[in-house]
């Protein structure tokens, strides 16, 4: 079905809830909640009245570091319904790259959860905004976070500076229903409601601008993939911070009135627990998941025969795991998609009935409403089908831009509205295309986007460290890990070791070199360019690598982030 819907997140979900008022919308069957569509439109309703009454207006950016807990899609909703932006933190991340995304989005509002694996995020936050502490509830001032006023703490306990998640719905019923109503008229639906940091093709992470418009028409037509309907019910264990949670998931969901039916962290035996007992007839996961569900010594004992479809990405999906997926887990429709955050994020997805091969060795074709092109990376030429070139993309799913970042925004978005993904790709005659390597300096470690020089200008901070260049090595499990090439300051010594302790607890841990090489100097070219390709050659051979067998150049990325080379299984 091709359509654009022309509304936005709040009036999506006031339709949904009018459409189907008693259909399951959000369940959490380890918490007993279970939420209809006219029950979670109103609790939405309820926090939207509790931000305004903090003080949070339209326009202002509301930050979420949370794993996939309930109030995470109601502040997604509730957020919207009164025009402020959410701002999506990556679970992983520690205290360096908190601040980061903190200070350069400006974010007013933060909503954070006890923690998540080994970082502890009300120290972590309190590490980096020491005022909170001695701060009256409300009226913090931060040297570091200027913008910063309002932290709710998602938990059941009561903390020096915060208001918990209760005490925000309890300010909401100072709020009239009217004034929502008002806020709710001045909004439009090409406004940005949404901000996710993704590293793009240059520098530090940008913050992607995203509307109502923009993901909402995204969603739609993700679920139309999957032919989604109102009795569909989706198990969602990937995380929300990513688009793949709260884009392929949330709002393929939501946009159809099927029910979301979310795994708050991931675990294999949990998943499929959920899909037997709340009858799933969709699953979203990386192959990583998919395998581990798989393998699971108790697999056998729970019933996935309501499964039909959902989405497989994240690295290549390997022919034999798609067949047994298909036949052991009975999803037989399920699809594969391609994107990056700037592209809302899905640019091409295969179809329920797209043959096998096609959804192995092929990222699908173009969304309904969108344009896809292949062009000579010299000329920018539009190439024909079977030459191989950058993949770019137009329509409705083109970001906003890059947040306070103009510069870079157009790097990537051309004159004429087509976004530059970065990617090189192949596009046969029926528009299906094969993404065959990327532009960008760019590591993708187990879906994960990492940007070299970020971690190189961490590196910097080392007082043993002269220079320092990092790269992407092959790795048979995570596509990629990262290495880096250290040359230390004079009379300095120092093991690989030390340097990766001095990273722990500091930059999240998928960023943390897996291997460190000590150089004396670094391969260069005649005009004084270090060639990192020649470091990844040398690493490889050095390493063994190849033992992994060779780099595959046909895989499929995961949605919300960019392609990676990695070894074939």
């Amino acid at each position: 079905m091709s359509k654009k819907l022309q509304i936005t997140m709040g009036q999506l979900l006031e339709d949904m809830a009018e459409r189907y008022p008693d259909n399951d919308a959000l369940v959490y069957p380890d918490r007993a909640l279970r939420y209809s569509y006219r029950e979670l439109d109103a609790v939405c309703d309820r926090m939207a009245r509790g931000l305004l009454a903090m003080g949070v207006q339209k326009g202002d950016h509301v930050a979420i570091w949370a794993t996939n807990v309930p109030q995470w899609v109601i502040l997604q909703f509730a957020s919207a319904k009164i025009g402020a932006i959410l701002v999506t933190v990556n679970t992983n991340y520690k205290a360096v790259e908190l601040e980061y995304v903190l200070k350069q989005s400006d974010s007013t509002t933060l909503f954070l959860v006890p923690g998540f694996k080994d970082t502890d995020y009300v120290e972590t936050l309190y590490s980096v905004v020491p005022e909170l502490r001695y701060s009256a509830v409300g009226h913090l001032r931060s040297e570091r976070l200027p913008y910063l006023k309002n932290v709710i703490f998602l938990g059941d306990q009561d903390l020096p500076g915060m208001r918990r998640w209760s005490g925000v719905e309890t300010l909401g019923k100072t709020i009239e229903s009217g004034r929502l109503a008002e806020v709710r008229a001045t909004l439009d639906e090409h406004e940005v409601i949404n901000m996710q940091y993704t590293s793009g093709t240059t520098g530090f992470p940008k913050g992607v601008m995203l509307t109502h418009h923009n993901i909402i028409n995204n969603g739609f037509n993700i679920g139309e993939c999957m032919r989604f309907t109102e009795k569909d019910r989706l198990c969602i264990p990937v995380p929300f911070f990513h688009c793949f949670g709260c884009v392929l998931a949330v709002l393929a969901c939501v946009t159809h009135g099927s029910t979301m039916v979310p795994v708050e962290i991931f675990n294999p035996e949990m998943v499929l627990r959920t899909i037997e007992a709340e009858k799933c007839t969709a699953l979203h996961g990386v192959p990583t998941m998919f395998i581990a569900e798989l393998d699971h010594p108790n697999f056998s004992c729970y019933d996935l025969r309501t499964l039909r479809t959902g989405i497989m990405a994240g690295s290549p999906c390997p022919t034999e795991v798609m067949k047994r997926v298909m036949r052991e887990m009975y999803m037989t429709e399920i699809t594969i998609a391609y994107g990056q955050t700037e592209s809302s994020p899905v640019i091409t997805q295969t179809r329920t009935d797209d043959p096998l091969e096609l959804r192995v060795a092929t990222v699908g074709r173009a969304l309904p409403e969108v344009e896809v092109k292949i062009v000579d990376i010299e000329t920018g030429q539009t190439l024909l089908p079977g030459r191989q070139g950058e993949l770019c993309t137009r329509g409705y799913l083109v970001m906003k831009g890059y947040y306070k970042m103009p510069e870079e925004t157009e790097r990537v978005i051309d004159a004429a509205g087509w976004l530059h993904t970065g990617d090189l790709a192949v596009m046969d005659e029926n528009g299906y295309c094969k993404i065959t390597g990327r532009i960008k300096n760019m590591i993708i470690r187990g879906g994960e986007n990492i940007y070299p020089r970020e971690i190189e200008e961490f590196l910097y901070t080392c007082p043993k460290v002269a220079d320092v260049q990092v790269y992407g090595v092959p790795d048979a499990k995570y596509g990629e890990q990262v290495m880096a090439a250290i040359k230390l300051k004079d009379h300095a010594s120092a093991t690989a070791e030390e340097i990766m302790e001095f990273c722990r607890g500091r930059i999240a841990n998928y960023k943390i070199p897996r291997f460190v090489k000590f150089v004396d100097e670094f391969p260069m070219t005649a005009s004084g360019k270090i060639q990192k390709f020649k470091l990844r050659e040398m690493a490889i051979e050095d390493l063994g690598l190849e033992a992994a067998g060779p780099v595959e150049t046909v895989y499929t990325p995961d949605p919300g982030t960019d392609p990676v080379w990695v070894p074939v299984a």
